[in-house]
């Protein structure tokens, strides 16, 4: 078994194919995806694949260590992970090809009109997990 992070962005990646943003769903499309990533999350934890799953709030500080006393904090001018990471879910599965598999059928969930997203999830092995060739 290997880890992957499926990893969420709000943006850096190419855009979906239902590119709405989430702020202009109404409340039943905004609760049909949730309903869509809970019962997937759930199929996973069936089938001994899911690991934990959570969504970011936007919000966010960059802390870093600068000697003795406070650190210093700032929110910018570099892109930050708040504006990139909309949320996250690991997977614990068998091959490189599964991990493949299940990003795809996450990235179905539906958005806006009820119409799969298509976003694109960045997939990415725990540091220490086989690391497949890409052959494509």
């Amino acid at each position: 078994m290997a880890k992957y992070l499926l990893l969420k962005h709000y943006r850096g990646a190419p855009a979906s194919v239902n590119d709405v943003p989430m702020a202009e769903w109404t409340p039943e499309e905004i609760s049909a995806h949730v309903k869509y990533m809970n019962d997937f999350a759930a199929r996973l934890e069936e089938t001994g694949e899911f690991v934990g799953s959570t969504a970011l709030a936007p919000e966010g500080t960059f802390v870093q260590y600068g000697g003795e006393g406070r650190p210093p904090v700032t929110d910018g001018p570099f892109a930050e992970t708040k504006d990139l990471i909309a949320g996250f879910m690991v997977i614990d599965v068998d091959s490189y090809e599964r991990a493949v598999e299940l990003a795809g059928e996450l990235s179905a969930a539906p958005g806006a009109g009820g119409k799969p997203i298509h976003e694109w999830l960045e997939l990415r092995p725990f540091l220490g997990a086989h690391h497949p060739t890409i052959t494509e």
